[in-house]
């Protein structure tokens, strides 16, 4: 461990919190910044560089390059060493700069008389915020102390520019987390919505990054790791002894809890001049530099475990708790790197949106927000360090955007767009019981999906004429282990009291790929979304299958019951899970109990080989309900969780259509009740044109009843079977277009 009275770092941290306790405007600070770094250094360049936005380096003060370059100097990221620099996250130290790789001249800063060159990133937890750049005149490679020193002030700057020490006229020195940002994301869950920010684990603050007493901060840092310690051993202790999977990651925690590395690390960053606080985050912002370029999943894990204990030892410190005393807003948007679903639903529907820097449109997030009806969007990469608890924002769930603290002709337009949506369901309110009657006399069912109790209300309030698919598998997602049968069937019951006499279709659990249970081991698959999932589990694994029948059984307590398998792949897995549904009945029966007054026994066709399937398969299905978004995807090749390639190919597609025509027509022979299931059964242009090919019954999220119906009720099938047959035979690729220039001309 380096000696702290002779640390070099030191010194210059000490020099420096002197200059930033002098009452000075941003600018100003900056410049006497680069100045006391020049002389302590004994270097003859000291620049900083700073982002103005996403993509763009300016110069925003130096000592030693010509005074009329500051503010006028920019850099693209990548672009020359301090673009490089910016876009490694990692230092360059070379006696040489301008034989270097990627060296560019800048004329106006008059550095060519200057050959060494050392430039180190300005980040704070992944956030890049700038680089610190210091040059000299003599080729020399600067040494592993005058790195670390110049990386330590970097991170002294990081946490200063995080406080606003720095803020003046310009992007460049625009004060953090008051700037206008869009993030692009992937829709999760469809939606729009306004509120102020309400972050799930707020960013701890440090106040103070450097030290004031070198044994003082070694002491602090010394008993915060002892209580990390003794809390990981207490969450080890309490963990499941058969909890093989949950006990590893504990390990994990407690392996690098007890790291004499990390914490040697930590030590070193005290002795050098920082804060016990400070020591812990630079540790920190260095693993997750390490983690985005990692590329094993594994070791991203590890790290990602790191983070997370990094994250406990700094509450440890500060005292700042989840709970920092901030009133949660009236309107709140929850803000989080991922969440699990129970404790989604512990927000439950107090949340107007979800916006996530992590998950995928299949996690089990996503199926909760579905079920909630809240807008979901995921991938919303370095939300989390940009938003503060409430921070004005929006949620565009229709194209995957967010706007954080918007301009106000955003807001507006925004507020105009709720407003117009807002009149909409009005209009739609009014044909709330009215059937979903077409011009020309077809009669089409819609129907609600659904995956808890609070969805039940909607039955009444969106005019659905039953519910056509019931999520089971939201009961088990949300528990650390398998739920009672007593419970499971005590809800099944509740559900069907409240919908009273309409019909529930209860779909059995659908689990694998993205959805796993944190009681089930988890599957090493290379694609998951076509490996161990949905009834290939339950046909493998029967004991739940056969516990959530009975549970079933016994919910319906005499009255009717309708069971649906899903991801049905070939016709011998429906029969097999068809037997297990009859074998229980007669058990059942044998002990006494009610049985359902009738029983329709049906499947989800998710699977393009279904529709290829036997006659028998159509024969013997009491109903078959297409689960759209599977199919798509498989129909397509196009993993729906890839943005790069789930946009690409449209639902109205001429191939798709005529597909699902190709099921419609297999139906129709053998009288099977056939319906539509998924996102897109929700927008009333894809719904009109599933009605027009024949699709009779459709199942949606609550909220799409009322503008399906309303697109429905004005219009007349034949004509639209009329365009799509006519873009058909025009070799168009999708029948949008016509459509589209149809409904424009008959409205």
């Amino acid at each position: 461990m380096p000696d702290p009275t002779e640390s070099a770092s030191r010194r210059l941290l000490v020099r420096l919190r002197e200059t930033l306790a002098e009452p000075a405007a941003g600018q100003e600070r900056l410049d006497r910044i680069t100045a006391l770094i020049a002389e302590q250094m004994g270097t003859h360049v000291c620049s900083i560089y700073l982002f103005r936005d996403a993509d763009t380096l300016e110069l925003c003060a130096t000592e030693g390059l010509k005074p009329e370059s500051v503010h006028q100097t920019r850099l693209r990221v990548g672009e020359g060493l301090v673009g490089r620099v910016a876009k490694t996250a990692r230092p360059i130290n070379t006696g040489n700069a301008p034989q270097e790789r990627g060296f560019r001249y800048m004329p106006e800063t008059g550095e060519e008389i200057f050959s060494a060159f050392l430039g180190v990133p300005i980040q704070r937890l992944g956030e890049r915020l700038g680089v610190l750049v210091v040059q000299s005149k003599e080729a020399r490679q600067y040494s592993d102390d005058e790195v670390y020193a110049l990386e330590v002030v970097a991170m002294v700057l990081a946490e200063m520019t995080e406080l606003g020490a720095f803020v003046g006229e310009g992007e460049a020195l625009a004060a953090l987390h008051q700037r206008p940002v869009m993030f692009q994301g992937t829709v999760g869950q469809e939606g729009v919505a306004v509120g102020h920010v309400w972050l799930h684990e707020p960013r701890v603050v440090i106040a103070n990054p450097i030290a004031d007493d070198f044994e003082t901060e070694m002491r602090r840092l010394h008993e915060a790791v002892d209580r990390l310690r003794v809390t990981v051993d207490e969450m080890l202790n309490a963990a499941p002894s058969g909890d093989k999977d949950q006990l590893q990651v504990l390990e994990a925690y407690r392996m690098f809890a007890n790291s004499r590395g990390w914490k040697r690390r930590m030590e070193e960053d005290i002795a050098r001049g920082l804060s016990a606080e400070a020591a812990v985050e630079k540790e920190q912002s260095a693993a997750r530099a390490r983690m985005q370029t990692v590329p094993d999943p594994y070791l991203r894990e590890r790290l990602h475990d790191l983070d997370d204990l990094s994250n406990r030892l700094l509450r440890i410190l500060t005292g700042q708790g989840e709970h920092t005393g901030a009133e949660r807003p009236a309107d709140p948007i929850l803000i989080a790197r991922n969440i699990g679903p129970g404790e989604l639903l512990d927000y439950g529907r107090s949340l107007r949106g979800v916006v996530l820097e992590e998950g995928s449109v299949g996690s089990h997030a996503a199926v909760v927000a579905r079920a909630l009806a809240i807008p979901l969007i995921v991938n919303a990469q370095r939300i989390t360090t940009e938003a503060l608890n409430g921070d004005p924002i929006l949620v565009d769930g229709e194209q995957g955007i967010v706007h954080l603290r918007p301009e106000e002709t955003v807001a507006t337009a925004f507020n105009d767009k709720i407003a117009m949506q807002a009149k909409a369901q009005q209009r739609y309110a009014t044909i709330r019981k009215e059937p979903a009657l077409t011009l020309c006399g077809q009669r089409i069912a819609l129907h609600m999906n659904a995956g808890l109790m609070a969805d039940l209300p909607s039955l009444e309030s969106s005019g659905a004429e039953g519910v056509g698919l019931f999520r089971t598998e939201l009961q088990f997602l949300v528990r650390s282990k398998v739920p009672k049968r007593s419970e499971v069937a005590a809800l099944y019951a509740r559900v069907m009291d409240a919908a009273e006499d309409k019909r529930v279709v209860f779909r059995t659990l659908d689990i694998g790929s993205d959805k796993v249970l944190s009681y089930m081991k988890p599957q090493d698959e290379p694609n998951p979304a076509l490996g161990w999932r949905a009834i290939r589990v339950g046909l493998d694994r029967p004991g739940v299958l056969r516990m959530q029948l009975q549970a079933l059984i016994r919910a319906a307590n005499g009255r009717p019951l309708s069971v649906m398998f899903p991801f049905v792949a070939q016709l011998e897995e429906f029969r097999i899970a068809r037997d297990h549904l009859m074998c229980e009945i007669d058990r059942e029966g044998r002990l006494g109990r009610p049985l359902p007054e009738k029983v329709e026994i049906g499947a989800m066709l998710e699977t393009p080989s279904m529709a290829f399937s036997p006659r028998q398969f159509y024969e013997e299905a009491d109903f078959i309900s297409i689960g759209g978004n599977d199919l798509k995807q498989f129909f397509f090749a196009a993993d729906r969780e890839n943005e790069r390639v789930r946009r690409r190919y449209d639902t109205l597609n001429v191939s798709f259509l005529s597909f699902l025509e190709q099921i419609v027509k297999r139906c129709e022979d053998t009288g099977t009740p056939l319906s539509f299931c998924g996102e897109d059964a929700g927008r009333p242009v894809e719904a009109l044109c599933f009605a027009a090919i024949g699709l009779r019954s459709l199942s949606m999220r609550p909220a799409s009843i009322g503008p399906v119906k309303h697109m429905l009720r004005r219009s007349n099938l034949a004509e639209a079977r009329a365009v799509i047959d006519t873009a058909r035979a025009s070799g168009a690729q999708s029948v949008r277009p016509a459509i589209m220039d149809w409904l424009r001309r008959r409205d």
